[in-house]
């Protein structure tokens, strides 16, 4: 039997792969991608040729089956998203079940997560957090935001810039003008940047000066 490798790639610095990454998607048999085009530059980079097939949220539950078959086999698959830890907002989960419900081992190997230096350099407490990745969009949101109104915990959520100020307007109605967040962008990058402060001085920050790339807010839990 073969094996499902988990393979953290960069969320923006090149050279924040790992020499195992490297190595693993060079030896594995076939490298499953959410896109083929973006994972491209990457292993053209790196000098990887390993055959790679599409994986994403749109043909998942098509070709699970498929996949699960070919390492039961013997074949030995990397899964990669865009960027980051597979599974984490990305594509990864399904699969992931599914092996290990065939009795297939899994290994992940660790790596980029964009929220975990966003948390980190937030210089909000970090002991005790919830990820909440992104929140629906339309059907369950003000659900489940006033449901995080009472979450003690510091919260993480990721966002896009198109909808970043819709969000942080949301978030004054429900933890309120003074309650502290960060906003990191483009993480690893050469325009990286971190905003800190109460949800209202972030909102006015970024209302002056519409967000670009892709974010990782964190907030402060109640107190």
């Amino acid at each position: 039997m073969g094996k499902l490798y988990l393979v953290p790639t960069p969320i923006g610095n090149l050279k924040d792969i790992t020499l195992r990454a490297i190595e693993v998607l060079k030896e594995a048999d076939l490298i499953l991608a959410e896109d083929t085009r973006t994972s491209g530059k990457l292993l053209k980079h790196f000098d990887i040729t390993t055959p790679m097939n599409s994986h994403h949220m749109h043909n998942e539950h098509k070709t699970i089956d498929g996949v699960v078959r070919s390492i039961k086999a013997g074949s030995t698959v990397a899964l990669i998203s865009d960027a980051g830890t597979p599974a984490i907002s990305d594509p990864g989960f399904l699969l992931t079940r599914a092996c290990v419900e065939a009795g297939i081992e899994v290994d992940c190997l660790p790596g980029a997560t964009a929220f975990v230096p966003a948390l980190v350099n937030s210089g909000l407490p970090n002991d005790k957090f919830v990820f909440e990745g992104f929140l629906p969009v339309k059907k369950g949101r003000q659900t489940r935001l006033k449901l995080l109104t009472e979450e003690t915990r510091t919260m993480i959520f990721y966002e896009s810039p198109y909808k970043l100020l819709k969000t942080l307007n949301q978030f004054v109605d429900c933890f309120g003008k003074e309650r502290r967040i960060s906003v990191s962008r483009e993480l690893s990058k050469l325009h990286e940047e971190t905003i800190r402060g109460t949800v209202v001085e972030v909102l006015k920050h970024f209302e002056a000066k519409p967000p670009k790339g892709e974010l990782v807010i964190v907030v402060e839990g109640k107190g």
